[in-house]
C-alpha cells in the first residue's frame, strides 16, 4: 500500500479543514446544551460538497471523488469542524443510506432522492435498531407484509440518527418472519407516510446536536418500487454496508483527535505549575506521548480498511479491529484530555468534556465493542 497522498488530495483535506474552520457557526456549547440541530450548517455542508462524496456526479451535479480521497477530506472535516454531533450526522446519511440507495436503488429511486439529498433538500435516516433487537439486531419484529402493490410495515424502530428531522428513512423489516434473519428486506420510506409515527428528539449524554429518536409503524403503506434490491437481502445489505459505515464514519474521528491532540500540548506547554510548563512533568508528557500512539495506530487502520475496500476487497475484520481499535483510543484520548486540563477540563464552557461525552457512543453505535470482538474471533475461527 502506497502512504503517500497526492497533491490534489492534500488540498482537497486542506479545503474542508478551512471550510469547517471558517464558514461552519461557533456556539457548539449553546447548541450543545440545548441538543439543537444546526439546520443552517448542515445546508452549508451540503452547499460546499460534503454530502456528494460518496455520490458520481451523475446525482450529486459535482465531480466524483475516490473513496480514500472521500475519508481523507472527512478526516480534514472532522479536525475542523467542533461540531462532533453534525460530523457524525453527515458521514451517517452518506454511508448508510445514500451509499446504498446508489448500488442497490432503481433509477427511479436514485434519481428521485440522490440528488436532493446531496444538496441538503432532503434529510435521510436510517432504522435497523429496535427496542429487543440491539446488538442481535435480526431479531427484529417489524414485518412487512405483501399487499396490493407494495407492503404494509407493522413495528417500531429506535434511536435513530436524524430520525426526527429525516424527509426518507431506510426501513429494515421481515417480510419472511419464517426465515428469520434471511427474511429481512430493505425499504425506502417517506417520513410523511400514512401509518408512520415519528417521535421526538431524545436526550442523551454526547452527540446532542444530532437528533435521536423513535418511528412507529402502524400498517404504513410502501410501494414495492421502494424496496432495495430482492426480497430476503436485508442482512447482506446491512453486513455489506457495515463494512463502508464503520470505515467512513470514523474518519472525521481521526481527525477530531489529531485537533485534541495539538491542543493539548499548546495547553501543557502554556500552563505552568510550580515554576515550569507541566508538560516538563513526565506524568504529563506521557499522557501526550500515549494521545499520539493512538492516534497514529488508529489513522493507519483507517487508510488500511479504506484501500481494501477502493480495491474491491473484503474487509470484515479490518472494519471490526477499525471500530474497536479507534472507538475505544478516542474515549481513552478524550479522558487523557481532560486530566491534563485539570478542573478547565471539566467545565462545560471550554469543550473539552464534551469530546469525552462525544467519544463514548463510538464503544456503542454501528456495534458495540463488544460485538466487533466476537467478529474478529469468528474470523479467527474462534
Amino acid at each position: 500500500m502506497d502512504f503517500s497522498w497526492t497533491k490534489e488530495q492534500l488540498e482537497f483535506k486542506a479545503r474542508c479543514m478551512e471550510f469547517a474552520r471558517s464558514q461552519l457557526e461557533e456556539g457548539e456549547v449553546e447548541r450543545d446544551l440545548a441538543s439543537e440541530f444546526p439546520r443552517e450548517n448542515w445546508n452549508r455542508c451540503a452547499d460546499f460538497g460534503l454530502l456528494a462524496l460518496s455520490l458520481p456526479e451523475q446525482y450529486s451535479g459535482r465531480e466524483a471523488v475516490d473513496f480514500l480521497t472521500a475519508i481523507l477530506a472527512m478526516e480534514g472535516f472532522g479536525y475542523g469542524c467542533q461540531d462532533n454531533g453534525l460530523t457524525f450526522a453527515l458521514n451517517a446519511q452518506m454511508w448508510t443510506v445514500q451509499l446504498p440507495i446508489l448500488k442497490l436503488g432503481s433509477d427511479e429511486l436514485k434519481d428521485t432522492y440522490l440528488p436532493a439529498l446531496s444538496r441538503g433538500q432532503m434529510i435521510s435516516s436510517h432504522a435497523l435498531s429496535e427496542p429487543d433487537a440491539g446488538s442481535d439486531v435480526f431479531a427484529m419484529a417489524t414485518t412487512a407484509t405483501r399487499c396490493d402493490g407494495g407492503y404494509r410495515l407493522n413495528g417500531s424502530k429506535c434511536y435513530i440518527t436524524l430520525g426526527p428531522v429525516a424527509d426518507v428513512t431506510m426501513v429494515f423489516a421481515l417480510t419472511d418472519p419464517d426465515a428469520g434473519k434471511w427474511g429481512v428486506s430493505a425499504f425506502l420510506v417517506d417520513t410523511n407516510s400514512p401509518g408512520l409515527t415519528v417521535g421526538a428528539n431524545r436526550e442523551k449524554m454526547g452527540l446532542r446536536t444530532v437528533p435521536f429518536g423513535d418511528y412507529e409503524f402502524d400498517d404504513c403503506f410502501v410501494p414495492e418500487s421502494h424496496r432495495l434490491g430482492p426480497e430476503g437481502a436485508g442482512m447482506s445489505l446491512a453486513t455489506s454496508f457495515l463494512e463502508w459505515e464503520r470505515c467512513s464514519i470514523l474518519a472525521s474521528q481521526v481527525g477530531i483527535m489529531q485537533r485534541q491532540l495539538e491542543e493539548c500540548i499548546s495547553f501543557v506547554r502554556e500552563r505552568e505549575q510550580f515554576g515550569q510548563p507541566v508538560a516538563k512533568y513526565q506524568s504529563v508528557s506521557n499522557r501526550i506521548v500515549d494521545m499520539r500512539l493512538r492516534l497514529e495506530t488508529s489513522r493507519l487502520l483507517l487508510y488500511h480498511t479504506a484501500w481494501l475496500k477502493q480495491s474491491g476487497k473484503s474487509a470484515m475484520a479490518e472494519a471490526a479491529m477499525l471500530k474497536l481499535h479507534l472507538g475505544e483510543c478516542f474515549v481513552e484520548s478524550s479522558l487523557d484530555a481532560i486530566r491534563l486540563h485539570g478542573a478547565k477540563g471539566y467545565i462545560s464552557e471550554f469543550g473539552v468534556e464534551r469530546n469525552l461525552r462525544d467519544s463514548v457512543g463510538g464503544v456503542i453505535y454501528a456495534g458495540t465493542s463488544d460485538i466487533q470482538r466476537n467478529i474478529v474471533a469468528r474470523m479467527l475461527g474462534l
